[in-house]
């Protein structure tokens, strides 16, 4: 009895043996064949409009006095910007704040000497002609600190849209290229990853009053789009 039992393990250890070189023979998945690129799209455009922050901060020895004034110079620039034609809607109040002020003093405390008042507004000028007539017409009013000038377009995503059109055109002209040369055919497109690299231009303001108006130029943004595209290879 003993002497079946092993002979029966024997077998099976024989015939798992010779059964698992034919196993590893089996031929494996094949790796999907794929031609990936990159394709870039790009479209020039001018802004439509512009946005501006401009502020005024004021200083006094009373939290009241110095908000007061503040005040007073604050709505002296909002009125000069409704007589440049800019509508309220696009006034906006970015911040206010009030802090006391303090005078360090070597080994000692520091001392309290006022109170600092400031009031920030973001403006938006649609009529981009006129934005360095407008930036003065602020200084000339009281505004102490002009901000970021940022243009921009109402429709990115429409010119975003041209340019992702000339990114797919540009990615399979490559991807054909890669296909004849190989002398495969190209398939469908299976995924596409986009990284889009769009920054709209930011020229810096200073706060200088003068008599002739700031020249600024919108000129032209390049409105660019990166794209990864992977095809099928025909077959």
């Amino acid at each position: 009895m003993v002497r079946s039992i092993f002979a029966l393990a024997l077998s099976a250890v024989i015939a798992a043996a010779f059964a698992a070189p034919a196993e590893s023979q089996q031929p494996q998945a094949e790796r999907p064949a794929n031609i990936i690129v990159t394709g870039e799209g790009s479209i020039s455009a001018a802004p439509d409009y512009a946005e501006i922050t401009a502020g005024v901060t004021t200083k006094a020895k009373a939290a009241k006095e110095a908000t007061d004034a503040n005040a007073k110079l604050m709505a002296a620039v909002i009125a000069a910007l409704r007589d440049a034609g800019i509508a309220q809607k696009d006034i906006a109040t970015t911040r206010f704040s009030v802090q006391p002020v303090y005078a360090t003093q070597q080994n000692a405390e520091p001392k309290l000497t006022g109170f600092s008042a400031s009031n920030q507004v973001a403006v938006t000028i649609r009529q981009i002609d006129k934005v360095g007539e407008i930036a003065d017409r602020m200084v000339a009013a009281g505004v102490t600190n002009i901000g970021n000038l940022v243009f921009l377009h109402s429709d990115t995503s429409k010119l975003l849209d041209q340019a992702r059109e000339a990114a797919v055109a540009d990615a399979r002209r490559k991807a054909e290229l890669y296909a004849r040369a190989s002398g495969v055919g190209l398939g469908r497109v299976v995924w596409i990853n986009e990284n889009p690299a769009y920054t709209p231009v930011v020229p810096m303001l200073r706060a200088m009053p003068g008599t002739v108006t700031t020249p600024i130029a919108g000129g032209e943004d390049m409105l660019r789009v990166e794209i990864t595209v992977g095809f099928d290879i025909a077959r």
